[in-house]
């Protein structure tokens, strides 16, 4: 495991400067890199790291939302709340939703099967949004009418939306007693809850940094020990009350930034810093799961399908941002922003097939395609856009 993380760090610092210097994200250099060095490439990561994999990934994550929570002011976040919300389910939805018939009538799959994939495809992919708006915000693009954080918002949100149906839909294929308005009712319930954790954790940590004084690297282990424990609450509690934990996460750093802004922004610091090796971890072994054999067996009808998927979620982003004082450069900018998926298709892309669903070799082809299409995609249009189409 050691060779594999030693090849995982200099070879993707070596990919990410390459890219950087050829201005694509250097994230695309990452990822490319964790598919040729993957399982299902020349196989030189070790299987220890492999089965360990989504554990790492959820850690990367992890320090990455703790560090977009620390750059959330309440200002902006109540300026664009609105908007935000809106993006949370919108774009999600009529995308899922236009997949579901679209897939049907395309692939000969009945509704349901056409609607569990549909829902995969439809959540956005916080690794690749969240860093790319950060750095938007570091540079101050956007940030005067709270573009990034709109859509920092919206992003860290939609993902629960699309898990939350696509677990409803899967259970009613497996014959489950889905009751589909408790269901439907655990989305808001489920994010009310992990925002409630996430203040009750800040709180913890503020009394803590008031009595004690404790250097600001212990500070940050602290912060991502317990976001750890907050995810795996979620994990453990799937089955008796839902928790939108990544938006717990968000919120301890947001809560930090209101009550104690020196030491969040201190904090901040840090966590750019531990992000150097985190994001190495995250993309190299996002690209590992990315079987691109799989991907080639969706073929052309599996490219339309998704292509008209991007169409039905751009509409979707135009309709939440109705009425909003962004410029038209600026809303193209946000329909681009909700282009990457790679994350939650990674994570769930198989278990369709795990679970017996007749088309899950289907699914799993177009869950694996959306992410060979639109990661790559998504990076350059958010690096390109940013630069263009926003202030």
């Amino acid at each position: 495991m050691a060779f594999s993380l030693a090849l995982i760090i200099l070879v993707g610092l070596l990919m990410n400067r390459l890219f950087t210097k050829i201005h694509l994200p250097g994230l695309l250099g990452m990822l490319l890199l964790g598919v040729i060095i993957g399982p299902y490439g020349l196989n030189l990561l070790d299987e220890k790291l492999i089965y360990i994999s989504a554990d790492l990934r959820k850690i990367a994550l992890i320090v990455i939302l703790l560090r977009a929570g620390l750059g959330i002011k309440r200002d902006t976040l109540n300026m664009v709340g609105k908007y935000a919300f809106r993006l949370s389910f919108i774009p999600g939805v009529v995308e899922g939703m236009t997949i579901l018939f679209v897939g049907s009538s395309f692939l000969g799959i009945p509704r349901l099967e056409a609607g569990i994939l549909g829902f995969i495809i439809a959540a956005v992919s916080p690794a690749v949004v969240v860093p790319s708006m950060l750095e938007l915000i570091q540079q101050s693009k956007g940030e005067k009418k709270g573009i990034p954080t709109i859509i920092l918002a919206g992003a860290s949100i939609d993902d629960v939306v699309a898990i939350t149906i696509f677990s409803a839909l899967l259970g009613v294929y497996g014959g489950k007693n889905i009751n589909l308005f408790r269901q439907l009712f655990s989305i808001p319930l489920s994010i009310i809850l992990g925002i409630l954790l996430g203040l009750f954790a800040a709180a913890i940590f503020i009394y803590i940094f008031n009595h004690y004084t404790i250097r600001d690297t212990k500070k940050a282990l602290m912060l991502i020990g317990a976001a750890i424990l907050l995810t795996t609450l979620e994990e453990v509690a799937a089955n008796i009350i839902p928790v939108a934990s990544l938006l717990g996460v968000m919120t301890i750093g947001f809560v930090l930034l209101e009550k104690k802004p020196t030491i969040a922004m201190r904090l901040s610091s840090k966590f750019n810093k531990i992000w150097v090796f985190a994001e190495l971890l995250l993309f190299v072994l996002v690209g590992a799961q990315v079987n691109i054999y799989v991907a080639a067996d969706a073929g052309i009808i599996g490219l339309i399908i998704i292509l008209l998927g991007l169409i039905a979620r751009s509409l979707g982003v135009y309709m939440s941002l109705w009425g909003s004082n962004l410029n038209d450069k600026e809303k193209l900018f946000c329909i681009i922003s909700y282009i990457p998926k790679a994350t939650v298709q990674a994570a769930i892309g198989a278990v369709p097939l795990a679970a017996g669903v007749e088309s899950g070799e289907l699914i799993l082809a177009l869950a694996v395609l959306s992410i060979v299409i639109t990661a790559p995609l998504g990076a350059i249009g958010i690096k390109v856009a940013g630069k263009h189409l926003l202030e």
